[in-house]
């Protein structure tokens, strides 16, 4: 084509390499490319798998949350309110029935290796109950009971023996408490044991009976071996 004075350009031939084609076919260039990106070089400054695996945790948690506030009535006011019910139902399951805990498919002996009188067991329940700590001074007022009954000769002192094991024996000598010593080795295991939440009335359910039992005059007959007559 003329550009001036009617002489013609002469462009350069250029004559590609026989081993480079012009038109790479699409399965290979992908592959040519998947090689590349895969050099280190490239992925010097990638996140670790755990911060890979977290991000991709938070991604999702911010996925369901979107849809739940799409699909919640009221979009975002609605997923809040959702959670603030649930939320406090959770804190209604923890405040009636207490921290969670493995329960256990027998009791075990309410003393531990010390041994103290039923006066001490009382002068550390009484502490405990002041300080709001109702569950150990409900452990502390059991311990007192049974050790008192000990002290008296009504349960002959054993190693191991669970609050029921010692609720029923002691009815047998003071039959008019049997109900109130099961109930009393019910509260001591649930607390315990079951991971339930005593209160001040329980507690004070448990002080009124040791009171009780120190008044009560037992049927000797059916007291434990060597009371005197």
């Amino acid at each position: 084509m003329p550009i001036t004075g009617g002489m013609t350009a002469a462009w350069p031939t250029v004559h590609a390499a026989d081993d480079v084609p012009l038109d790479t076919p699409r399965v290979p260039a992908r592959e040519a490319a998947e090689r590349e990106l895969s050099r280190p070089m490239y992925h010097e400054n990638d996140p670790n798998p755990l911060q890979h695996a977290l991000d991709s945790f938070w991604d999702w948690v911010g996925r369901v949350f979107d849809s739940a506030s799409g699909a919640a009535p009221g979009g975002t006011v609605g997923l809040v309110v959702v959670a603030v019910v649930v939320v406090a139902l959770a804190g209604a399951l923890w405040w009636r029935l207490g921290t969670p805990q493995r329960a256990l498919t027998t009791s075990a002996s309410p003393f531990d290796d010390r041994t103290r009188s039923s006066a001490e067991h009382r002068s550390t329940a009484e502490k405990h109950a002041a300080a709001g700590l109702w569950n150990q001074a409900v452990q502390e007022r059991m311990r007192a009971i049974v050790r008192s009954l000990e002290e008296r000769t009504l349960l002959d002192p054993r190693p191991g023996r669970t609050a029921d094991e010692a609720a029923v024996e002691a009815g047998l000598p003071l039959p008019g408490h049997a109900d109130e010593l099961r109930a009393a080795a019910r509260t001591f295991d649930d607390v315990t044991y079951g991971g339930r939440t005593a209160d001040q009335r329980a507690y004070q359910r448990l002080k009124d009976l040791d009171t009780s039992l120190e008044r009560a005059k037992p049927r000797l007959s059916d007291a434990a071996p060597g009371t005197a007559g």
